[in-house]
């Protein structure tokens, strides 16, 4: 199995694609970790609800929102990495060359969730720092205190990473069960980007909804975090920590599975 997991290192590291991506995720969260992060505290009065309502956040809530940015909108870069680390094989061909040297396929997909990991991890803390590094940095210049000492927000950073690094893990998973490589990047944006932040948002203007779009995988990655624009703003409701974990983790299961079942259980040519 250790051959297998190094394999998979060495896989990813050989391509640009992997820090390109990473450089790519840094700054987009320091945009909007700087967007959102002087408008909440030079421009409090201008934030509203979906409903048109002031949000008037208290201090800890508004440095969980801030630092924690990259969750809500920067895990499309772990999630596309984890998922290129699939389908990058089966576009250049070289699944069938694994899949000789290691004939048991179920030990190649765990040896992709393994491998992912330390990349993973090094996205997640990228991302984390730079929203804590641009946000204290706006609250410093306001003269707003940094809740840097704050239990709440100090557990909001370490679940952002762990949020962050799963994410990467739902992008295995996706990747073996969508390996058309194209296919499976573009399905990721447009359900990233736009569908779910259009059914969130909805949530918000049918309450009925509302509890229904806590599950989608976005939500249940910012419900780790303790927070985020979308629930904030009341666009939805946000799952307990540990239950926005296991939503994700099923994410990457029941894809991983339905990889399995397609994809790796096939011939090869």
């Amino acid at each position: 199995m250790s051959a297998v997991i190094l394999s998979e290192l060495r896989k990813i590291r050989s391509t640009r694609m992997w820090w390109v991506l990473l450089v790519c995720e840094v700054i987009l969260v320091a945009f909007f970790a700087a967007v959102i992060g002087f408008a909440v505290v030079f421009s409090p009065e201008a934030a509203t609800d979906v409903e048109g309502e002031q949000m008037l956040l208290p201090d800890v809530q508004r440095a969980q929102l801030v630092y924690t940015i990259g969750v809500s909108f920067g895990y499309v870069f772990p999630v596309i990495l984890g998922t290129l680390s699939v389908t990058s094989e089966v576009r250049h061909r070289t699944l069938a060359t694994s899949i000789l040297l290691e004939a048991r396929r179920s030990r190649i997909i765990l040896g992709k969730f393994i491998a992912i990991i330390p990349f993973a991890l090094l996205y997640a803390v990228a991302s984390v720092l730079t929203g804590l590094a641009i946000g204290a940095l706006a609250f410093a210049i306001a003269g707003e205190p940094l809740m840097l000492g704050d239990a709440e927000v100090l557990t909001s950073l370490g679940m952002g990473v762990l949020a962050l690094t799963t994410w990467a893990i739902v992008g295995v998973g996706f990747g073996t069960a969508v390996t058309n490589q194209v296919a499976a990047v573009v399905i990721l944006l447009a359900f990233t980007q736009f569908v779910e932040p259009i059914l969130r948002f909805a949530g918000g203007f049918v309450p009925s909804l509302t509890s229904y779009a806590a599950y989608l995988p976005g939500a249940a990655g910012e419900a780790m975090a303790g927070t985020s624009f979308y629930a904030v703003a009341g666009a939805s409701d946000l799952l307990a920590p540990w239950g926005g974990f296991g939503v994700l983790l099923a994410y990457a299961a029941i894809t991983a599975v339905i990889g399995w079942l397609t994809t790796f259980r096939k011939d090869l040519t």
